[in-house]
C-alpha cells in the first residue's frame, strides 16, 4: 500500500477490552481520525430517554429518529457526533446510559439510521486531511467496513475487565452488556471472519499499541 494511501483501521470488542485506550494511541500515532461509535448509540440513547421513546421498535421511535439531525464536529483527532447542534458530553456516560444503552442499540431501526453516518465519517476523516481513519465499537469490521485495510477483535478476560471498568469509576454489567450485544439479531458483537483476535489480558496499553502498530507498517510499508 503506497504511503500516501489512505487506511482505515476497524477496532471492535467488548466493553473494557482496550478499543478506546488502544484506538487515540494509534490515532495519534499515524495521524487518523478517532471515532468512537459507542458514543454515537449512547448520545442517541439519551435523546430518546429524554423524550420518552422506550427500546421497542414502532411510531414513537421512528418519529423520535427522523428528529434527529446529525453532524460531526472534529477536535484534535477525535470525531464527535453532534444531534441537532448538541455536542454529547459526560452525561452520556452515566449510570442510566450504561444500564440502557445495549437495549437501545440492539433496535434494528436505530443501528440502521445511524449506518449511513457511520460511514460517512471517512469523508470527513479525508476532508480534514487525516491520513486514515481509526473506528472503534462491536460492528465495525463487520458492517460498517467489513473491506477495512485491518479489523482486530479484541478481548480481555471478565475480571480483568471489570477492573478497568472500576478503575474509571464506571459500573455496569459487561457481562449482561456482552450477552444482549452479542445475541441481538442485528450486526451482533462478534469477531468478524479474517479479523484478527488480539487478548490484551495480560498486556500493556504500551504494548497493545505496539502490536497494533506493527500490523498498519506492514500496510503502509
Amino acid at each position: 500500500m503506497p504511503n500516501d494511501s489512505f487506511i482505515i483501521v476497524a477496532i471492535d470488542g467488548g466493553a473494557a477490552a482496550g478499543k478506546s485506550s488502544t484506538s487515540r494511541g494509534i490515532s495519534e500515532r499515524y495521524c487518523l481520525m478517532h471515532v468512537d461509535t459507542g458514543s454515537f448509540y449512547r448520545a442517541t440513547t439519551l435523546k430518546l430517554m429524554g423524550a420518552g421513546i422506550a427500546p421497542e421498535e414502532g411510531d414513537a421511535l421512528s418519529k423520535g429518529l427522523a428528529a434527529l439531525d446529525l453532524g460531526t464536529s472534529v477536535t484534535g483527532n477525535a470525531a464527535s457526533i453532534t444531534i441537532s447542534n448538541w455536542t454529547p458530553d459526560a452525561s452520556i456516560r452515566s449510570q442510566k446510559i450504561n444500564e440502557n444503552v445495549s437495549r437501545y442499540a440492539a433496535l434494528p431501526s436505530l443501528r440502521e439510521f445511524l449506518l449511513k453516518y457511520q460511514r460517512s465519517q471517512a469523508d470527513v476523516a479525508k476532508a480534514n486531511g487525516f491520513k486514515g481513519l481509526v473506528m472503534e465499537g462491536r460492528d465495525i469490521g463487520s458492517v460498517i467496513f467489513p473491506d477495512a485495510d485491518l479489523r482486530l477483535f479484541l478481548v480481555a478476560d471478565p475480571e480483568k475487565r471489570a477492573q478497568r471498568r472500576a478503575k474509571e469509576g464506571i459500573q455496569d454489567s459487561i457481562q449482561a452488556r456482552d450477552r444482549i450485544d452479542s445475541s441481538r439479531k442485528t450486526a451482533p458483537l462478534k469477531c468478524p471472519e479474517g479479523a484478527t483476535l488480539l487478548d490484551t489480558s495480560d498486556l500493556s496499553l504500551d504494548a497493545v499499541i505496539d502490536t497494533v502498530s506493527k500490523m498498519i507498517d506492514k500496510l503502509i510499508a
